[in-house]
């Protein structure tokens, strides 16, 4: 009987997936464009700036997101835990005791005498994992912990560069404040200019009442500014876990234009790179095991018991008597309406869906990288083109003045040179920050190991979450 039953297990080898998914969609050798720079881990360390750092520490470490994300690990982490725990044989205790009284009748004469019964007990109780039923499930539940701990990873570059983003639009709000209080004082003394020569009449009222216009809608844009400013500063707080209006104060005044694009390498280095990509491809492993699980449960099963049971009348002779028992049994399903055959049918699906949602990351994370550079080398260009073009406008808006003054021609040049340069001015600001945002969204479509370090020293400082073997 045990060599047929060693035979049938070396016949039956448990189903085992392939554990490096394969991405039948053909990734581009090269971007298209090169990156002179070089790779860079802790990229928002570039920006040079010290509250900066300390803004997105503050944030890995605190952030609501990031926390729930520890929380989900640890879920996880206890789920592989309990799958695994299958694996070993269950050992329960009982006891009981009772007390009462029993009546005898000899036929003249009744007796009562009181009884006194205490047993104890112990079972164990194991399933032979022949197929690899359990370590299927265990499998899978450690792939998903696994999966889960890239999705903080993943959670962490995020918030990182959100932080940042949030932190550049703020400097860049103040920018925009400064040019427009800056613009409306220009524009108020030319405003006074304007009534000046209309008092002795060398203007008509027409250029005192455009100019005024000139000045009040400048004036209108800046409490639109500072509200954005108030707005981000919000934001900026609750992604560090604060209350609204409780974000460190940001002393920073100005913006640089970001250095040279950092190294991306190849489009395959994402699939290492990328924590979304690794925790997709766990998960479409981990549904793959699932399969196996699957599968196992149509065939039969069996289930050893062994129970000893303690007995005795008195207490100090309960353990002289004792009984042990050891059963084995077979289980073998039959009929089910389909039910198995059914789950196998789903699991698959599973698979598929997770194949798709694999693919589908990794080209999307393509499409990150390639927007990123594209939008980036598109902003330079067009920023060289915005400070050219702004250039040739104030040259000709002196041209206008000096025109206007000596009565060549009316205020409607003026006019407009000055529009165009006011709004050239706030435009090219705008610009340089959108440059710098899609820096950042650079990094993140680039991702990076800093994260598994982020992990690694949150799990040495405890903070109530457990190491779980083999979610690494």
């Amino acid at each position: 009987m045990m060599l047929f039953v060693a035979g049938t297990v070396c016949a039956c080898q448990p189903f085992r997936p392939v554990e490096r998914p394969s991405v039948e969609t053909d990734l581009p050798p090269a971007y298209s464009h090169d990156a002179a720079g070089h790779p860079v881990e802790k990229w928002w360390e570039t920006f040079n700036d010290p509250q900066l750092n300390i803004l997105v520490e503050t944030a890995l470490k605190n952030n609501f997101s990031i926390q729930e994300s520890w929380a989900r690990l640890e879920q996880a982490g206890a789920l592989a835990v309990k799958a695994g725990a299958a694996t070993y044989p269950s050992l329960s205790a009982d006891a009981d005791a009772s007390l009462g009284r029993q009546r005898t009748d000899n036929g003249r004469i009744a007796d009562t005498k009181k009884v006194e019964k205490y047993n104890l007990g112990l079972l164990s109780q194991y399933e032979v994992d022949l197929w690899g039923k359990i370590r299927s499930k265990r499998k899978a539940a450690l792939l998903e912990a696994s999966a889960t701990r890239f999705d903080l990873q993943t959670m962490a570059v995020t918030v990182a560069a959100t932080v940042t983003d949030r932190w550049i639009r703020i400097i860049s709000q103040r920018m925009q404040k400064k040019l427009l209080e800056e613009q409306l004082a220009a524009n108020q003394t030319l405003a006074d200019l304007v009534e000046l020569r209309f008092r002795k009449s060398l203007a008509s009222a027409l250029d005192v009442l455009q100019q005024r216009q000139i000045v009040q809608r400048v004036r209108a844009r800046i409490p639109l500014v500072v509200q954005k400013e108030a707005l981000l500063q919000n934001e900026l707080a609750l992604l560090l876990g604060k209350a609204p209006q409780a974000a460190p104060a940001i002393s920073r005044e100005t913006l640089e234009i970001p250095a040279d694009v950092p190294a991306t390498g190849i489009p395959a280095r994402l699939l290492t790179a990328r924590p979304d990509i690794q925790a997709a491809a766990k998960r479409l492993t981990a549904a793959r095991w699932q399969v196996s699980v699957a599968r196992a449960d149509l065939l039969p099963s069996i289930r050893l018991s062994a129970r000893a049971v303690y007995q005795a009348g008195k207490l100090n002779l309960l353990f002289d008597n004792w009984l042990l028992n050891l059963a084995a049994g077979l289980t073998a399903p039959l009929l089910d309406g389909h039910r198995r055959q059914a789950e196998i049918t789903r699991s698959r699906a599973v698979v598929d869906e997770k194949l798709a949602a694999y693919r589908r990351t990794v080209v999307t994370a393509i499409k990150e990288v390639e927007d990123a550079l594209v939008s980036e080398a598109g902003l330079r260009d067009h920023i060289k083109g915005l400070e050219a073009q702004l250039a040739v406008t104030k040259a000709a808006l002196r041209e206008a003045r000096t025109r206007y003054r000596k009565g060549l021609n009316d205020y409607l040049p003026v006019l407009s040179g000055l529009l165009s340069v006011q709004t050239l001015e706030r435009d090219l600001i705008q610009r340089q920050t959108d440059l710098l945002v899609t820096r950042v969204n650079l990094y993140r479509a680039l991702g990076g190991g800093w994260g598994e370090g982020l992990v690694k020293r949150g799990e040495n400082k405890g903070a109530g979450r457990s190491r779980i073997r083999g979610v690494e």
